[in-house]
């Protein structure tokens, strides 16, 4: 216990600790994208999604608190990082001339607090719908359509994506290089990997809120749930059913 506390209080060791969670939150978002984009087959497979994902509850339990807890992690120790860099020089430089960086670089600080911002919102309005216009439990579809149809919404979500596709610009090669399994670059534009993981993610949650603005997703039908209680009450009016 006091190695990992040794270990946490470091500065390679918050490193290392922003390096694995954030693999982590990479992983997730290349499942929520690709969960998200089943919305261009239809509503049938949206709801089949959902039933996937309800009835692998205890596993969908533990994937958000392992999620919840990288993205504490993360946050925590970016911040404290950033403290510990202010800290070691309170006087800034008189002139700082980066030899090597990009826009997400200099961005990534401001990103991350859009991006924490977009998750709150984001989970009170497609998780629980507690900020959604006209929200249904287990009908993803009409949630996405109707919820991405204002038009200040899907900015908000596209400003997220864009968000998300820089930060995992910057930070996957960062992450990669501080776990030693690639050599800092001085060509930081040419990092194919970390680019084309970042365009992939970034158009692939972009692309929902513009198609849900262009009217792309058909108008359906609600599906409304019917509780246990309700089909049993159902099936016992039912004639010769006992």
């Amino acid at each position: 216990m006091f190695g990992l506390t040794k270990f946490w209080h470091s500065t390679i060791g918050k490193k290392v600790v922003m390096a694995i969670t954030g693999i982590i939150g990479v992983l997730f978002v290349l499942g929520h994208m690709t969960g998200n984009l089943l919305m261009f087959k239809g509503q049938g497979a949206m709801h089949e999604y959902a039933l996937l994902l309800r009835t692998s509850m205890p596993v969908l339990y533990a994937v958000r608190g392992v999620l919840l807890l990288s993205v504490v992690l993360h946050a925590v120790a970016a911040y404290q990082l950033t403290m510990l860099s202010r800290a070691a020089r309170p006087v800034g430089y008189a002139q700082r001339r980066p030899q090597v960086t990009t826009f997400a670089a200099r961005t990534i600080k401001v990103g991350g607090v859009v991006i924490l911002v977009f998750i709150v919102y984001h989970i009170l309005h497609l998780t629980l719908g507690t900020v959604h216009p006209q929200f249904t439990h287990l009908d993803p579809y009409n949630n996405l359509r109707i919820g991405l149809a204002n038009p200040l919404v899907a900015g908000f979500y596209l400003l997220a994506a864009a968000a998300v596709g820089l930060h995992l610009y910057h930070g996957a090669w960062s992450a990669v290089r501080t776990l030693g399994a690639a050599r800092p670059s001085t060509q930081p534009l040419k990092r194919k990997i970390a680019l084309g993981l970042a365009i992939v993610v970034a158009v692939g949650f972009m692309i929902i809120p513009v198609a849900a603005l262009l009217g792309a997703f058909a108008p359906a039908e609600p599906i409304i749930e019917i509780s246990p209680a309700a089909q049993a009450a159902s099936a016992s009016s039912i004639p010769g059913a006992h």
